[in-house]
């Protein structure tokens, strides 16, 4: 089973190379999306995935609980897709008590990834090349997706960073 993860900056091709891998293995999909659509530039930005997407994937939208879903999604013959996992951060960061919930759901993803009966494709923003932050919530989120980024390049096979639309593998196989 290929576990991979593939980071990038806003607009690096970072989805549309996941999704072109995801193509390329002759698979069934299953495409997690983690966005709210909580305005409407954010509602735009999903359609445009939506319509770059094959019609025939499977769809599954889940903006917490992201082990359970994967849970339940994967099976043999299938490749699970994740887009994206800072989205799936931010969300969690504006629940009360995110801390507590953060710590049990990543936790639980970590734990959950290598033992999948699917491949998997981790999409997420690259947060940490720029300034520090300077508000509380966005430098949580900056340490935290930093730090998640760290463990599940750990236990990846392959580690793709994007920029310009270009890949570069960090780990792993060679495209």
């Amino acid at each position: 089973m290929a576990i991979e993860l593939i980071l990038g900056g806003a607009r690096s091709g970072k989805s549309s190379l996941a999704e072109d891998l995801a193509k390329k293995t002759g698979l069934d999909v299953t495409y997690v999306a983690t966005a709210q659509a909580r305005d409407a530039e954010m509602q735009t930005r999903i359609l445009q995935h939506k319509k770059r997407r094959p019609s025939h994937w499977q769809l599954v939208e889940e903006q917490l609980k992201l082990s359970s879903a994967l849970a339940t999604h994967a099976k043999d013959g299938r490749l699970l897709l994740v887009d994206c996992l800072t989205l799936w951060l931010s969300n969690i960061l504006l629940q009360p008590d995110w801390q507590q919930l953060w710590e049990k759901e990543k936790r639980d993803l970590l734990e959950i990834i290598p033992t999948l009966a699917s491949p998997i494709i981790l999409v997420a923003n690259e947060t940490g090349l720029g300034i520090v932050p300077m508000g509380e919530l966005s430098r949580n989120f900056v340490d935290e997706s930093g730090w998640l980024h760290q463990d599940l390049a750990k236990i990846c096979d392959r580690v793709i960073f994007t920029v310009a639309g270009l890949p570069m593998v960090l780990k792993g196989e060679k495209l």
